[in-house]
């Protein structure tokens, strides 16, 4: 998987393969590039902060699990977002940082990254708790479950890649974490077994979250065809799935990227480094809308009172109500 802090880092300088020469971005596009991610930056922050500050300013989303695991992928892709592009405007303003720095951002950078689908995987549950087994689900869903849940994810995105860390601290001497480099992962975790590890992790990883989602909407969508009374929910359910779907899909892009890289370089020979802002902003900026739109749009409940803090311009106590807002 091309990750987004070696996409990033390739950015603003690239070796022609052809010519055999250093392509850089003009003055003017690289102020262009750079304005453009930290305006989505702050797009985004404004956004996910307004889900955030709704979520926490009303009791009845942090006591039920279904929206403590959406606001911890929301966290979790806004760190994301943050850290890549905050190493988007240093690779053009230093070039290179300290081995030790660079560590540091592409491990914070891969595990938020990794996340997010296994978080995914754990909404989709959830929804496939509530529809299938309605009885049951304030049982089994519990809130000490949620972040029981959550700790579970973070161990599955940290330990895998953690292990690169440890590697490279066992073959490389002290004083290379105090050299800079140019901040991808190749030039810091350098041993190729590193590589085959990762690979192989991936694909054992996304499978499974892919196999998550199909199997619980296969079950929501017969369960939906069974029931008599909650048709409604079950199709809003099953949409929700859908939709957490389409985001994995979006998470895999990165696997199929690069070669789409190539084939479009050889289309368009002379614009790589346009074709790799192009991709960013498609494989790893445009996913990043959708995780407040899943409930924090498409959700009933979690839009009204959106609406009551943002429509009205100010916070609002939940027993009053914006002047023409429906229930």
């Amino acid at each position: 998987m091309s990750s987004p802090v070696l996409v990033l880092a390739r950015q603003g300088r690239v070796l022609d393969k052809v010519g055999q020469q250093l392509v850089r971005d003009t003055f003017t596009t690289a102020f262009m590039k750079n304005f453009i991610v930290v305006l989505v930056w702050f797009l985004l922050s404004y956004i996910n902060g307004s889900v955030v500050a709704t979520f926490f300013r009303h009791q009845i989303f942090y006591e039920d699990p279904r929206y403590i695991l959406f606001i911890h992928m929301v966290i979790n892709d806004a760190v994301q977002l943050t850290v890549t592009i905050a190493l988007f405007v240093v690779s053009y303003a230093l070039y290179t940082i300290s081995v030790g720095v660079c560590c540091f951002i592409i491990l914070v950078a891969v595990f938020t990254t990794r996340s997010t689908p296994v978080n995914l995987a754990g909404m989709a549950l959830e929804r496939y708790i509530a529809i299938c087994y309605p009885l049951r689900h304030a049982q089994i869903c519990t809130v000490r479950r949620a972040y029981m849940l959550i700790g579970a994810i973070w161990f599955v995105s940290v330990v895998p890649d953690i292990t690169d860390l440890f590697v490279t601290l066992a073959t490389e001497p002290l004083s290379f974490f105090q050299t800079t480099v140019f901040c991808l992962r190749p030039n810091v975790f350098k041993d190729p077994v590193l590589l085959y590890k990762r690979q192989a992790f991936d694909g054992i990883y996304f499978s499974l979250v892919f196999l998550t989602l199909l199997c619980t909407y296969l079950r929501v969508v017969f369960a939906a065809r069974a029931l008599s009374t909650e048709r409604t929910s079950a199709k809003r359910a099953t949409n929700t799935i859908l939709l957490h779907g389409v985001q994995l899909l979006m998470c895999l892009l990165s696997y199929v990227s690069p070669g789409v890289e190539g084939i479009l370089h050889i289309i368009f020979p002379g614009r790589i480094l346009e074709i790799r802002f192009a991709n960013y902003l498609i494989v790893y900026i445009l996913p990043r809308f959708l995780s407040p739109i899943v409930y924090g749009v498409r959700d009933k409940k979690f839009r009204k009172y959106l609406k009551r803090y943002f429509v009205c311009g100010r916070p609002v106590d939940t027993r009053v109500e914006c002047k023409g807002e429906e229930d």
